[in-house]
């Protein structure tokens, strides 16, 4: 029972620390869509690993924690790309710093075909 809970609570820290990292990256990253990614993946981790290591220390509650990740995989991933698509969309302009817009340029073929 004691290194069921050294196990979980070192899990559930090790997501903490993703989640640190990933609010440091949000303030790091030169402009929205890097700092969607930094915040996003390294948030998702950090939830995965600390609702897993709750679900770990408290295997009652290990069912409710599997369907809280699932949920977390899930609408993470998808509420950023569409966060980076309407950003994209209303025209907020990347940083000098990043290198590429290749969503720029796919729409900018797709827009010579139409013509």
């Amino acid at each position: 029972m004691e290194i069921r809970l050294l196990i979980g609570s070192i899990v559930t820290l090790v997501g903490a620390i993703f989640i640190f990292l990933g609010s440091l990256g949000i303030v790091r990253m030169p402009d929205l869509y890097n700092r969607l990614q930094a915040g996003t993946k390294a948030s998702t981790l950090g939830t995965i690993l600390s609702v897993a290591g709750i679900g770990i220390m408290n295997p009652d509650w290990a069912g409710k924690a599997f369907i809280l990740i699932a949920f977390v995989m899930m609408t993470n991933p998808v509420s950023s790309h569409t966060l980076a698509r309407a950003a994209h969309h209303i025209g907020i302009a990347l940083s000098e710093k990043t290198v590429i817009d290749k969503l720029k340029e796919d729409n900018s073929e797709e827009n010579k075909e139409e013509k």
